[in-house]
């Protein structure tokens, strides 16, 4: 059960958060841990994206896969980390892991779960301008179903760049822009499937791949890869795919090397 004083507070009107996201995730918060929950097919999504994270953050810093993908001495900034579906995971592996949420609800479950596991996590109920004021840096940033939740991506990801190292990687995860989108992530997830709770999304807020790498490049990042995610219906399992006309997952380098070879989409 949780506590009246633990109910998220308003934020100040010209945060970054809108207040409507805030409300509806609350309410969603208590179902994210559940495996047959309403949230089953994200924990098989968050397979793979995990999966994915850890290889790119392996491969970004020279961790060798014969130690079992051990990440001790990377920080780690998961933004919106809901429920804690990724940071539990990159703790277990060692990583210093700073997870942040709007939602209070959220948080809660978090540390409760984490605490359960033992895993060490560093939740907070608190925005990215937040943690910019702390001075705090990270090695990689996650931006994951994030920036088509908030009232200005803009300023978010201004933020979360400021966040990054020189040298660090960003890692988005977001839904592209595309009738595709529209027919499987809204019309067929929430309304057919019901893999999703109605109004989970808004595809007015979607964001295509060069839209994301527009603003990065404004803060000094270049995208690196840009990676899709597709369902298969036939087996029913998620796979990484060239194919990022719905779910994609951007990895963007802050100051790169000039040599370094860069896919830039």
């Amino acid at each position: 059960m949780l506590s009246r004083d633990q109910l998220d507070q308003p934020w100040d009107k010209n945060t970054i958060v809108d207040p409507r996201e805030i409300e509806r995730f609350a309410a969603l918060a208590e179902e994210w841990w559940k495996p047959e929950g309403k949230f089953k097919t994200i924990h098989d999504f968050n397979a793979q994206r995990v999966g994915f994270i850890q290889d790119k953050i392996a491969t970004h810093f020279g961790i060798e896969a014969n130690n079992g993908f051990r990440f001790e001495g990377i920080d780690i900034l998961d933004v919106g980390c809901g429920a804690g579906l990724v940071s539990e995971p990159l703790a277990a592996k060692g990583a210093n892991v700073v997870g942040i949420d709007a939602t209070a609800k959220n948080i809660e479950i978090a540390r409760n779960h984490a605490a359960q596991f033992a895993r060490k996590v560093d939740y907070r109920h608190c925005l990215s301008s937040h943690v910019v004021e702390t001075g705090a840096r990270f090695d990689v940033v996650l931006n994951l179903e994030v920036i088509e939740h908030v009232a200005n991506p803009g300023q978010l990801m201004l933020e979360c760049c400021h966040l990054l190292k020189p040298g660090g990687i960003m890692i988005i995860g977001t839904l592209n822009r595309t009738v595709r989108s529209f027919l499987l992530a809204i019309v067929a997830a929430e309304y057919i499937i019901r893999w999703l709770p109605v109004g989970t999304h808004d595809w007015r807020r979607f964001f295509r791949p060069k839209e994301i790498i527009g603003m990065l490049a404004k803060n000094g990042l270049v995208n690196c890869q840009t990676t899709g995610l597709v369902y298969n219906l036939i087996v029913k399992r998620w796979r990484l795919s060239t194919n990022y006309s719905v779910n994609y997952l951007l990895v963007a380098e802050k100051n790169p090397p000039a040599h370094k070879s860069l896919d830039t989409f």
